[in-house]
């Protein structure tokens, strides 16, 4: 039988991966919830032209996945959640704040950092203001940090972008989103090549202009609105950096935008920035657990113990049968086994810290034996003294 295989851009994730990402998403739950957030889940199929919607020159928009149901309706998986923001909001009381953790995908060519699915994490606020921008910027400031990350928030504004463009002659709408797509290169290529890319458009010059200081950008009346950004984020004492070459791919950016970056890492971690939804001014932010697993220093915690049931008669297999009810309703993970050498050989491979012996003499005892696996100690412990060291 020919084995079987993930097809090129999709991954299987089990063992210590899978409880890292784990770890990671109960993390981020607990801090949206913490911010105010609600869960939100949506369809991963879609009508076509729902998926596509008014973007459809995004980059992202030419590599969505198509597919035909047997009605023969043109569908489309989703690639982001933004998009569906637009049914999740009608009728909504503002501001509406949710978060959301699931599968996004991209028909596109695979690298290294790069795979066609995704975890996708988003957090949303659907009426917002420039100080629900600094909170989530903070929210995800300590998502990093409590993931040993340390990385920079850079921030700009898509109306000081055009704003710019405007002042030098470029007033055509689409026009402008070529060359805020071409700026917006500027982490993955080289400066040499995105000034070749603007030279099309006749905006090469422009390049220059945003190499000046930050204070020169202060002319332009779209700069209040990154000042005022810049304002609330001191007072949730976080430290942003001003990018005037920060355009995020998107078009369908209207104010703020922001990227996290990761120092010395060209790509970056997290992003997002304003937009509208439903004539509505809104912010989110996004990243992928993929992306956040790779630097992250959490680990995920697996099988505590293993019950040995020696013997295997049934008063032991009640005792033991027993035991593990006891710790599970203390939250503490076990399984029972029933073979001493088999047990020893599974913990030792799968890395699980504990074993309990239970045989005759322990439970005549009213005692478990605990070995610790990485030193091999055993100690006879009474089932409060067991919880409490398993509970550790």
């Amino acid at each position: 039988m020919e084995q079987a295989k993930t097809i090129k851009g999709f991954r299987d994730f089990i063992g210590p991966e899978a409880l890292k990402r784990e770890a990671i998403k109960q993390l981020l739950i607990k801090k949206f919830k913490a911010y105010g957030f609600i869960p939100a889940e949506t369809p991963i199929i879609e009508f076509e032209e729902f998926v596509k919607g008014s973007n459809q020159q995004d980059e992202a928009i030419s590599d969505i996945f198509k597919l035909k149901d047997k009605g023969d309706r043109e569908l489309a998986l989703r690639y982001e959640f933004t998009f569906q923001l637009k049914r999740l909001t009608q009728g909504k009381r503002l501001p509406f704040r949710r978060y959301q953790i699931g599968e996004v995908f991209r028909d596109e060519p695979i690298s290294t950092n790069r795979f066609r699915q995704f975890t996708q994490c988003d957090v949303d606020v659907i009426g917002s203001t420039a100080r629900d921008e600094a909170e989530i910027l903070k929210l995800f400031s300590e998502i990093f940090k409590e993931n040993g990350i340390d990385a920079t928030v850079f921030i700009n504004n898509r109306k000081l972008l055009n704003e710019i463009l405007d002042e030098q002659g470029i007033n055509d709408k689409g026009r402008k989103e070529q060359i805020i797509r071409e700026i917006d290169k500027l982490d993955k290529l080289s400066e040499s090549e995105v000034k070749d890319n603007l030279k099309k458009f006749g905006a090469e010059k422009l390049l220059n202009l945003f190499k000046k200081p930050e204070e020169y950008f202060k002319k332009y009346e779209s700069y209040k609105e990154i000042k005022e950004l810049k304002d609330f984020c001191r007072a949730y004492s976080i430290k942003v950096e001003f990018s005037p070459t920060l355009a995020r791919g998107l078009s369908y950016y209207t104010g703020s935008i922001f990227e996290i970056k990761l120092k010395g890492m060209r790509e970056s971690i997290a992003g997002g920035g304003s937009y509208q939804i439903n004539n509505v001014q809104s912010t989110g932010i996004s990243f992928s657990i993929e992306r956040l697993a790779s630097l992250s220093n959490v680990k995920g915690q697996g099988v505590k113990c293993i019950i040995i049931s020696i013997g295997q008669d049934k008063e032991q297999d009640r005792e033991s049968i027993k035991l593990a009810q006891v710790l599970r309703e203390k939250s503490i993970s076990c399984f029972i086994m029933d073979k001493i050498s088999k047990a020893l050989d599974y913990a030792n491979q799968e890395q699980i810290p504990y074993v309990i012996f239970l045989g005759k003499d322990e439970i005549k005892k009213k005692k478990a034996k605990l070995r610790d696996m990485k030193t091999g100690k055993e100690e006879f412990l009474a089932e409060p003294a067991l919880i409490k060291k398993l509970s550790q």
